[in-house]
């Protein structure tokens, strides 16, 4: 059986990772196509392109881990039954369920790379690849709002970990590459939405420990904001050269306002829906792309499993070819079903687990079907 396990590894890994490359290579291509008429606005040169394309890699190797896992499983199985191996390795008592145990302990290996891949390579390199792209342009991330970009955050007293006293809008301006924030204006309410206070900071850099200094800071109080007797009284205007501001705003949530949900990591998915519902906003969409965030490595299995029955196929023209172009057509369907069901389950408010689960659940029913259809016949 260890005999077996090595043989069944080392193949279909080598599979896989020609697979990965092949698909790699593919959609770099594309990217750089992509990214060519951009070159020469500003500093962006053609190195900056590749760059970012190269970048960019690590999300495509996330997302196509389980095809590339499914297409070499299926070439691998198919090789090991045109060259009658597969018939010799049943007949030496080798049974269905033995062979799906070796492709489970395989699938275990992609499963892992696949979360790495997906919590700690591709959300830096695709934050990374947007810096470059930036710096290189001269350009800062909010200038796609013609108003700038808004926040909502919540006052607390002591810091973060008070009660809620207040809430509070945040306006910026400018986001530069860096981090800085620029034209900054707070707008803060207390419990009964009644403005305590405006608050405008030429610049704001973070500190950490949820903490930003503001310079160049102009914050006018409003003392009494329900009188409407003497208005100048109930107002004061006051300067500072600088001052901290404490808030649950961070520069990972920040990032998050400008990037695909698809591509983010589970944690940061987490703590950002969590800031939302704290100040009562919606979370469907990063609560979906969060279950999906861990699923997704799970549905490895899932398309290994698929595979399997294509060692029990014999066609009598097409070959391993046919196989490998009806694998390619399952992860273009199970990839195509899983984005689907990710905008039915926002549209519908469907529970999240059960959107981003359903895709691979019935994959994985019609892979028990194919294999149960054939331990009959």
């Amino acid at each position: 059986m260890k005999v077996l396990q090595r043989y069944f590894t080392s193949e279909i890994v080598r599979s896989v990772l020609f697979t990965l490359a092949a698909f790699l290579a593919l959609f770099a291509f594309f990217d750089l196509m992509n990214e060519l008429p951009s070159v020469g606005r500003g500093g962006y040169k053609l190195q900056h392109a590749f760059f970012f394309v190269v970048l960019g890699l690590p999300g495509y190797a996330y997302e196509l881990m389980p095809i590339a896992a499914l297409i070499g499983t299926i070439y691998t199985l198919s090789q090991f039954a045109a060259r009658s191996e597969f018939t010799i390795m049943r007949v030496s008592s080798m049974s269905t369920m033995m062979t799906a145990r070796i492709l489970v302990k395989i699938g275990l290996l992609f499963v892992v790379a696949t979360v790495l891949i997906g919590e700690f390579v591709s959300p830096k390199s695709a934050e990374f690849a947007e810096k470059v792209k930036l710096e290189a342009k001269g350009s800062s991330i909010s200038q796609k709002f013609k108003t700038g970009l808004w926040s909502k955050d919540v006052i607390r007293t002591g810091g973060t970990s008070g009660d809620i006293v207040g809430s509070r809008f945040i306006n910026i301006g400018e986001i530069r590459p860096d981090g800085r924030l620029i034209g900054v204006k707070l707008y803060e309410f207390d419990r009964n939405l009644h403005m305590t206070a405006l608050i405008l900071a030429g610049h704001a850099d973070y500190k950490g420990q949820h903490t930003w200094n503001m310079e160049d800071v102009v914050q006018t109080d409003f003392v009494n904001g329900t009188s409407t007797e003497d208005i100048t009284s109930s107002i004061a205007t006051k300067k500072f050269p600088n001052k901290e501001l404490v808030s649950e705003i961070t520069p990972e949530i920040l990032s998050v306002l400008f990037a695909d949900p698809d591509h983010m990591s589970a944690y940061n998915l987490w703590s950002y829906s969590q800031h939302l519902a704290e100040n009562n906003q919606h979370t469907e969409r990063y609560d979906i792309a969060f279950w999906k965030k861990l699923v997704y490595p799970l549905s490895v299995f899932v398309m290994m499993a698929l595979a399997l029955p294509f060692a029990y196929l014999h066609f009598r023209t097409g070959g391993v070819s046919l196989k490998i172009f009806t694998g390619i057509m399952i992860g273009v369907s199970f990839q195509l079903v899983n984005t689907l069901f990710s905008h039915l389950g926002l549209l519908n408010t469907w529970p999240p687990f059960f959107t981003a689960a359903l895709p691979s659940t019935i994959f994985l029913l019609i892979a028990i079907g194919a294999l149960w259809k054939i331990e009959r016949n």
